[in-house]
Parts: C-alpha cells; structure tokens; sequence
C-alpha cells in the first residue's frame, strides 16, 4: 500500500511542475476538463486528458 502511495505521490508530483508545458500541448484543455478556482489559485482536474493519455499509452503497450 505504501508503494501505491509513494507512485501516486511522486506522480502527482511531476505532474504539477509540468502542468505549464503540459498545458502548451493541449493537455489539460479538453472538453470535459475542469478547473477549479478558489481564494485566488487554480486547481486543474483533467480527467478527459487522463482518459485520453491512458487510452494513447494501453495502445502503445499492446503494440509493443
């Protein structure tokens, strides 16, 4: 449990320091992305750019 942990941290991580490139690229602005503003800060949840990366990274394995 604690790997689980320490792999959702640490990807959550870089997540957060790549969100300004990601964002270049289109991640993070798809329909059905949300962000959230509160007390003068965003929080972006992009659960379609989850849905899509996942989705773009089961097909490259299954190619492999």
């Amino acid at each position: 449990m604690i790997r689980w942990f320490l792999t959702t941290f640490i990807a959550v991580a870089i997540l957060s320091g790549a969100q300004p490139w990601l964002r270049k690229l289109g991640i993070g602005r798809l329909p059905g992305d949300v962000t959230l503003r509160l007390f003068g800060r965003e929080y972006p949840l992009p659960f379609m750019s989850t849905l899509v990366l996942s989705m773009a990274l089961s097909f490259l394995v299954r190619a492999l």
